[in-house]
């Protein structure tokens, strides 16, 4: 999973997995040891009015 991140990359995890608790964390402090900032989803989303091109990327209109 890290070798796959990219720039503008979002990591989903599945909360009922049963190996996610104790992977995650490994996974947040090499993604931040990379430089990588973890955020939620809420800040990732643009405010006010959107379109959803066919790609699945918001826009600003």
């Amino acid at each position: 999973m890290l070798k796959n991140v990219r720039a503008g990359s979002i990591v989903l995890f599945h909360n009922a997995a049963i190996h996610t608790p104790e992977a995650l964390p490994g996974i947040i402090e090499a993604l931040q040891a990379e430089g990588y900032i973890i955020v939620p989803v809420s800040e990732l989303l643009l405010q006010g009015e959107t379109r959803i091109d066919n790609t699945g990327r918001q826009w600003a209109k």
